[in-house]
């Protein structure tokens, strides 16, 4: 099972605060476990919202942007894993030992499955799922150069 692993975002995130030394060695030793264990695939931190732009697809048909920053910093996030677990159980074992990821702020983390092939049903025709396993061949293709 496939889980995206969202941090929230805080005011600290959000107003830029940069981790500390002892905040980065501890988050590299945890996804130094997580690499280890078969669990991470990816995850990055992002950059606060005041970077980013939002796209708004209206009812009507017609897009709209805005620029950030973006209102809820509780709504937010900060930063995110991709992991393949067994269960959401273990998802939340792993996310459970994860180093307070906002030292000196309540913080949350997200926990999300991923959805699979057999969520859509027979919308998602055998054709349509030969055509997404062709283009996760060629995003790996790119990816190794």
């Amino acid at each position: 099972m496939k889980v995206i692993v969202f941090v929230k975002a805080t005011p600290n995130s959000e107003a830029g605060a940069l981790p500390t030394r002892k905040l980065i060695e501890d988050m590299t030793a945890y996804n130094e476990e997580l690499v280890k264990a078969g669990i991470m695939q990816g995850g990055d931190g992002l950059k606060p919202s005041r970077f980013g732009k939002r796209i708004t697809f209206r009812l009507n048909g017609k897009q709209s942007v805005t620029d950030g920053p973006f209102a809820e910093t509780k709504e937010l996030i900060a930063g995110f894993w991709i992991w393949e677990v067994k269960s959401m159980e273990e998802a939340m074992a792993w996310a459970q030992r994860c180093p307070a990821p906002m030292p000196g702020e309540e913080s949350d983390i997200e926990i999300r499955p991923v959805i699979e092939a057999e969520d859509f049903g027979a919308e998602y025709t055998p054709d349509l799922q030969q055509k997404e396993a062709d283009l996760r061949k060629e995003i790996e293709r790119q990816q190794r150069g």
